[in-house]
């Protein structure tokens, strides 16, 4: 990572870790990946193309950069993946603590691992919602419980997880799916209600992780093992708001991103889904507190999302 780099090339005054009420972490590794490779370079990709990216958002009216934005240090050079877990849980709880807004960015799926177990240790009924094309329920795969398709599994023990866009998996994974609480994707293309039957399942306190292979692979066809059948860009948003608008998101993060050289759309796909995640996060802030004082609310003087959506 560049000496003195900023998220997005905002000014200094925007990234400072004691005025920022985000922490960005970047986690490169890809070290249990079994097809398509490159994972580990999916932040970097991820960083150019958001210093290239307008940083006022249209649809919520703000420039969330504003809210403070402080670029961690990238977390890299593991020799096992026990060594990545142990030091992403480390400093996702470090950050926690320091009242910050983690987010992450990986790296192959199994970088949630860590942050999920430290975001769990410190909110009481944690919700995970994953959103993803594949269950990532094995206890165990390439003699690890590490491993990218072991991504959730601990979570599902854990916490209050919420699965959004499955549509492959292994049949040993039926074993420990609740089924009350996946989505899959080809049921939710019929499922006018399957957006807030999701939500209503959810606890409080929410925890996102996104594996960009959700996505169909029309949109975003740069990641480790993409599936037919995904979600498209403006169902993924109405999703993510509503969840932000009726949910405390304590954090998130993002991952699967493999970059290549022939198409940078998917880097750039993965900067916006980023900030638009943000800005949906201190859209609610702001709302809340505009109500508090009186005034009337963000969302009733500008266009809402459920008007966005309404006239895509």
């Amino acid at each position: 990572m560049k000496k003195n780099r900023t998220y997005a090339g905002i000014p200094d005054q925007y990234a400072a870790m004691d005025k920022s009420k985000v922490v960005l972490l970047p986690v490169a590794y890809d070290g249990t990946s079994t097809w398509g490779k490159g994972a580990d370079k999916g932040p970097e990709a991820f960083l150019e193309a958001s210093e290239n990216m307008e940083l006022y958002d249209i649809e919520t009216d703000s420039e969330v950069y504003k809210e403070g934005i402080y670029l961690a240090d990238t977390l890299e050079g593991f020799n096992s993946p026990e060594a990545m877990v142990a030091a992403v849980h480390d400093k996702v709880k470090e950050l926690v603590k320091r009242n910050k807004l983690v987010t992450m960015f990986g790296g192959e799926h199994s970088v949630s691992i860590g942050a999920i177990r430290a975001f769990s240790e410190y909110y009481q009924d944690l919700t995970v919602v994953q959103i993803d094309a594949h269950a990532d329920l094995r206890k165990e795969y390439e003699g690890t419980k590490y491993n990218h398709a072991c991504a959730l599994y601990e979570a599902n023990e854990t916490t209050n997880l919420i699965q959004v866009g499955i549509r492959s998996m292994d049949h040993a994974e039926t074993l420990v799916m609740d089924y009350n609480k996946v989505f899959f994707a080809h049921e939710m293309v019929t499922d006018d209600f399957w957006m807030d039957n999701a939500i209503e399942l959810m606890t409080d306190n929410v925890y996102i992780t996104f594996d960009l292979d959700a996505f169909d692979p029309s949109i975003c066809p740069s990641t480790g093992t993409p599936e037919p059948g995904g979600l498209l860009w403006y169902e993924t948003l109405e999703f993510l708001s509503k969840i932000f608008e009726s949910k405390n998101v304590v954090g998130f993060d993002i991952v699967e991103l493999c970059p290549n050289k022939i198409d940078r759309s998917s880097d750039f796909l993965a900067a916006k889904l980023y900030y638009k995640m943000l800005s949906y996060k201190f859209r609610k802030d702001e709302i809340e507190t505009e109500e508090l004082d009186g005034a009337e609310p963000l969302h009733k003087r500008n266009l809402n999302a459920e008007d966005f959506y309404d006239e895509q």
